[in-house]
């Protein structure tokens, strides 16, 4: 069944542009939209006006024309066309351009991405016919929005050409997933919601479309607007950093892999090692690690409450918060708790259950945030304990761990240490990309080094690698 499509026009100049706009709609897609949405900044109709609606309603599309649209904002009318877009169910939507900068010609293009699951936006970036990205009306304004580009690049881990292309379309389990709604009403919408898909692990893919003219602006809106890039991302590194706290930019986590040579991902790809095992990876989450062991040889069974998009051996779906489900096959020589016992209500249940899925002599690697890490200190000491996206203060952490208490965790429940180490904060998601691989490795490495001079101050996780302890008097 073909996607239902929301088109929502926005900032309509005139009523001949708005006409000319949906004309260029391919006839291919027409059927799939099932509604368009107009707003613009005036605020009453003419002769134009009732004509160009006249032809769009005689497409037997729903038309929803949304008036003082200047008023509104362009973020403002977002903001109202995803929250009826999601109401009604529309699959995608489309956002685009009243002033006919942007090429209608080419939403089957763009659409596909949407529509296969490649991507969860697509975004269009202006090329100019003949050649070269639209960036504005001057060589200063072209510098500017380059330099600009690249700032937000290098900050976010974004890899757009343009500067937030105004040519854009949405899944709609993209928007469900972000607080879009709590975005400025103005221009300053667009960056921000690049940040919240970013930070939701959402994929962004960008294609170019060709263009008869640069869409331009003055020197002042053109300021402006710089301004409002530059404070959305600075807002969303203090958020990050846990030093301010901004609602917009409260999004589901993306719990992704860290490939720092000391973080504690690679320090648990070295302990399991080489030699092919039998792996349960409990609460494997999108499956990255696991995939990465099963490329090494390892047969990897994962389990965690929603499918993994990495490839895994088996898999089974199940709420690991009331234990391990019967399906799982046998026994493993390595039973793999990663980041996960902090999210536990009851992590003894938990660490029981895994225990009784080991193979004689099998291992327990077990992973866990580090409560009393000098960040955590330093935040209580300033009066503060603000949750975050991910980390130590990750707002799915249920439970805080020291050293000591972790120890007499397993030691309650029958495990004995075998080998334990210590992690560095993970730099390479708090450091901002502007700085350099260099500088990062560089920190990770003084950082590693205060972890084993003093571990329960600067360790930022511990790692453990566990035995079932041999009965008393043995």
């Amino acid at each position: 069944m073909p996607p239902r499509i929301a088109l929502l026009i926005v900032q309509v100049g005139t009523a001949e542009s708005l006409e000319q706009v949906w004309s260029r709609v391919p006839e291919s897609v027409r059927p799939q939209v099932a509604e368009v949405m107009i707003f613009d900044g005036s605020t009453q109709r003419d002769a134009g006006w009732v004509k160009s609606e006249q032809s769009l309603l005689q497409a037997e599309t729903e038309l929803s024309v949304f008036r003082g649209g200047g008023d509104l904002g362009r973020g403002g009318a977002q903001i109202l066309g995803f929250k009826r877009a999601i109401a009604r169910g529309y699959d995608i939507v489309v956002v685009l351009r009243g002033d006919g900068h942007d090429a209608p010609e080419a939403l089957p293009e763009l659409l596909s991405p949407l529509e296969s699951g490649a991507a969860d936006a697509v975004f269009g970036s202006q090329v100019l016919r003949g050649g070269g990205f639209s960036h504005g009306a001057t060589a200063l304004e072209a510098f500017g929005d380059r330099a600009l580009s690249r700032f937000e690049s290098l900050m976010l881990g974004t890899s757009l050409s343009e500067l937030n292309p105004g040519y854009r379309l949405y899944a709609r389990r993209a928007l469900e997933r972000v607080p879009f709604e709590k975005n400025s009403r103005r221009a300053q919408f667009d960056t921000q919601i690049i940040i919240q898909l970013r930070g939701a692990g959402l994929r962004i893919l960008e294609k170019p479309v060709a263009v008869q003219e640069r869409a331009e602006r003055g020197l002042s809106s053109g300021l402006q607007y710089a301004a409002q890039v530059l404070k959305s991302v600075v807002d969303y590194e203090l958020h990050e950093f846990g030093l301010r706290h901004h609602p917009e930019y409260v999004v589901p986590p993306a719990h992704t892999m860290k490939h720092g040579a000391l973080s504690s991902h690679s320090q648990l790809l070295e302990l399991v090692g080489f030699e092919p095992r039998r792996i349960l990876d409990i609460g494997c989450g999108p499956g990255e690690l696991g995939h990465v062991l099963r490329e090494r040889g390892h047969y990897v069974f994962g389990v965690d409450w929603s499918p993994p998009r990495f490839a895994l051996d088996a898999f089974v779906q199940a709420d690991i918060s009331h234990g391990l489900p019967s399906s799982i096959d046998g026994n493993f020589d390595i039973v793999l708790l990663a980041d996960v016992l902090e999210h536990m209500i009851e992590p003894m249940k938990l660490l029981l259950a895994a225990k009784q899925r080991l193979s004689p002599g099998g291992s327990l690697l077990v992973s866990l945030p580090n409560a009393v890490h000098w960040s955590m200190r330093a935040q209580l000491a300033a009066g503060r304990f603000d949750y975050t996206n991910k980390g130590l203060l990750d707002r799915g952490h249920l439970r805080f761990f020291t050293r000591n208490s972790a120890l007499r965790m397993f030691r309650d429940a029958g495990l004995e240490v075998r080998t334990s180490r210590s992690t560095p904060v993970p730099w390479e998601n708090v450091l901002p990309r502007a700085l350099g691989s260099t500088v990062r490795d560089k920190a990770e490495k003084v950082d590693h080094f205060l972890t084993r001079l003093r571990p329960n101050l600067f360790a930022y996780q511990h790692l453990f690698q566990l035995r079932v302890a041999a009965p008393a008097g043995s």
